[in-house]
């Protein structure tokens, strides 16, 4: 009786995990959808191609090599993690079968594919930043880089085990080592392509640039909002007795509260701000809330949840309209969303766990910060002499769909040109 209760429990924890794993790559979609809405016309086509081969790329690379460097077998240190080609064998059935303190909770292909589509999702936070203006070979070579060895070495620092696990760096879900890494590589990158042409004016002047699809945005926005349950969900590992049952109930309950308070605290301040409810701001304050709580969404209440979002909401909005006074371009707002409010995520763990300590967060973040960014401005500087970064001003004029792609992507409605 107690090897059939291992095996069914190890069946629904297998069975939980690979669910969350599919709502996390429908995040992909999300993704494509909000920044193919936010973008002008003429470049959707261009950035639906780096959305849909960023993730087969990311995928492909992250089971030849990302994978066995952000959990190696065999750590060179706490700093420098090993590294291993493809994936060993899944677990066998004995280890499960029969028992014992070792036996796995779950497959370990499962495992795999669950972090395969989070180190997909880091690389799309990229893309929306550079829209617009960056290539698309240059930015896919980039997303090699990246899911290749960029991210997963900070990604071993603490879900590997390394340093900043060892120094007691809390983050359940990926505030940091998801969000906030994404969007330091994302500045790193804007910093490197510049700003789109006519974005600000000679004398500081900033002059919007209406996305081509809002219903489409919002579309999106609603995907990364559901697919969120399972990266938050899923980060549980485990479903299959009472006690991590209603740990996920609650995670669900804190992802969605955060979210819902989020959107409506940023909504408010833009209101008050430019007197109109903007669209992209109620989009925006639900994506930052729920990064806000996805670096401790099980030890807050109900409530304390709501506030770390609405704190999400307001820290998104002043963050975009700080990075338009330093004239950093990102037309979809990921770097305000991911970056900014993800270090406040971060942070806002020292409220319920009594584990974090404010150095300890604050030399996780730094250290993720720094690399990221580092890294990033290095492989993009190679990448830049070798092969170019930015459309010219023509091809930047005329739109990227047609330069890069060879097709218009609403091709019945007319194409703006300017």
């Amino acid at each position: 009786m107690g090897n059939m209760v291992i095996e069914v429990s190890y069946a629904l924890d297998t069975f939980y995990f690979l669910m969350c794993t599919a709502l996390v790559m429908w995040m992909a979609a999300g993704f494509a959808m909000l920044e193919a809405g936010l973008v002008r016309g003429k470049n959707t086509v261009e950035i639906l191609n780096k959305n849909a081969l960023l993730y087969g790329i990311a995928c492909f690379v992250y089971l030849l090599v990302g994978y066995n460097v952000m959990y190696p077998g065999d750590p060179i240190s706490a700093y420098v993690p090993g590294i291993d080609f493809l994936l060993g064998a899944d677990n066998s059935t004995d280890a499960v079968v029969n028992g014992g303190e070792d036996a796995p909770y779950y497959s370990s292909m499962a495992d795999f594919i669950f972090q395969a589509v989070f180190a997909a999702a880091t690389m799309s936070i990229v893309s929306g930043a550079v829209a617009e203006r960056m290539r698309l070979w240059p930015f896919l070579v980039f997303a090699v880089v990246m899911v290749g060895v960029i991210y997963p070495v900070e990604g071993y620092w603490k879900w590997g085990g390394g340093f900043l696990d060892q120094l007691g760096f809390q983050d359940f879900a990926g505030s940091v080592v998801v969000h906030m890494a994404g969007a330091s590589a994302a500045l790193a990158a804007v910093l490197m392509v510049g700003p789109r042409k006519g974005r600000y004016g000679k004398n500081g002047e900033v002059r919007a640039i209406p996305g081509a699809n809002l219903p489409l945005a919002t579309l999106g926005m609603f995907i990364l909002w559901m697919g969120w349950f399972g990266f938050n969900g899923g980060s549980e590992l485990k479903i299959a007795n009472v006690e991590e049952a209603n740990a996920v109930a609650k995670i669900f309950v804190n992802t969605n509260a955060a979210a819902a308070t989020g959107m409506i605290a940023a909504a408010l301040l833009a209101r008050a701000i430019f007197g109109k409810t903007d669209l992209t701001m109620t989009i925006n304050g639900a994506l930052a809330g729920l990064v806000a709580i996805t670096a401790e969404p099980l030890a807050p209440s109900a409530g304390v949840a709501s506030m770390i979002g609405a704190v999400g909401g307001i820290v998104v909005v002043v963050s975009v309209l700080m990075l338009d006074k330093l004239k950093i371009d990102d037309p979809v707002g990921a770097i305000s969303v991911h970056g900014s409010a993800g270090i406040w995520g971060i942070f806002a763990v020292l409220i319920t766990n009594d584990d974090a300590t404010f150095m300890g967060q604050l030399i996780g973040t730094v250290t993720t910060f720094i690399w990221m960014f580092v890294a990033t401005l290095i492989t993009l500087f190679v990448i830049k002499k070798v092969m170019g970064l930015r459309v010219s001003e023509e091809e930047e004029l005329e739109g990227m769909d047609m330069h890069e792609c060879g097709m218009h992507a609403y091709p019945e409605f007319g194409q703006e040109t300017k």
